[in-house]
């Protein structure tokens, strides 16, 4: 479910495009749900029962008229993914990697993280009935502690850097029995992020954007992006 067992790098979800292309029809996302599910037959999840959601996804796109013209440009969009329940594109990734985890019958989640990322899963996990272990740096802003608290949360703040956090969980998730999600440790997250990429074809008719910029941090998101676009090309 995490790692690749041999070379221990990050998987990646595959799906059958024929069976995809022969169900998922333009005319027909105009009468899907305004989440990201809207794609679920690219998605890593079997049973719809599984699904776990909180309406994330199919956030707007701005044209910043003003901003572009400052820029000199006459077409630049924003995609607003503060309007996520958790407040960030995070949420995306939580509500594929948690739903994955119910459908393999996993009980406890742990994460290490130093924002927005905890949030989004102890507000997953929690509507998924499962537990979640947080870990922050101590320098990690209360605001975050205090969300993945109000989420039913376990949290455990740590003297050092988000990657000593890291290895708490890689040192004791055997032990207790947890799904390591950090980021690049497991294939679904990235499933998550990739909607972005379907959302932002499907809100511009098709047709990409020449430039897109997009906050790396951890990377999920931007692979994620990838992966849409290489789906959609095949």
């Amino acid at each position: 479910m995490n790692l690749c067992t041999s070379c221990s790098l990050p998987l990646f979800a595959r799906y059958d495009i024929e069976k995809a292309r022969s169900i998922i029809r333009k005319d027909q996302l105009l009468y899907c749900e305004p989440t990201m599910w809207r794609y679920k037959e690219m998605m890593p999840v079997e049973y719809e029962e599984n699904i776990i959601t909180l309406g994330e996804g199919w956030t707007p796109l701005f044209k910043a008229k003003r901003l572009g013209e400052l820029f000199g440009l006459s077409n630049l969009y924003l995609k607003d993914e503060s309007l996520n329940p958790t407040g960030s594109f995070k949420a995306r990734g939580m509500s594929a990697a948690i739903s994955q985890a119910k459908e393999k019958g996993v009980k406890k989640i742990a994460i290490p993280t130093a924002g927005n990322a905890g949030g989004a899963t102890a507000a997953y996990a929690a509507k998924a009935g499962q537990e979640a272990y947080v870990f922050m740096p101590d320098d990690t802003p209360d605001a975050f502690q205090i969300e993945c608290e109000q989420y039913g949360a376990i949290v455990e703040k740590i003297d050092g850097l988000i990657s000593d956090c890291g290895k708490i969980v890689a040192q004791r998730k055997k032990r207790e029995g947890w799904f390591d999600i950090s980021t690049l440790k497991e294939p679904y997250r990235v499933e998550g992020k990739k909607t972005m990429g379907y959302e932002l074809a499907e809100q511009m008719n098709w047709q990409l954007p020449d430039v897109i910029i997009y906050p790396t941090g951890g990377g999920t998101g931007i692979i994620g992006m990838w992966k849409a676009f290489q789906e959609m090309e095949e």
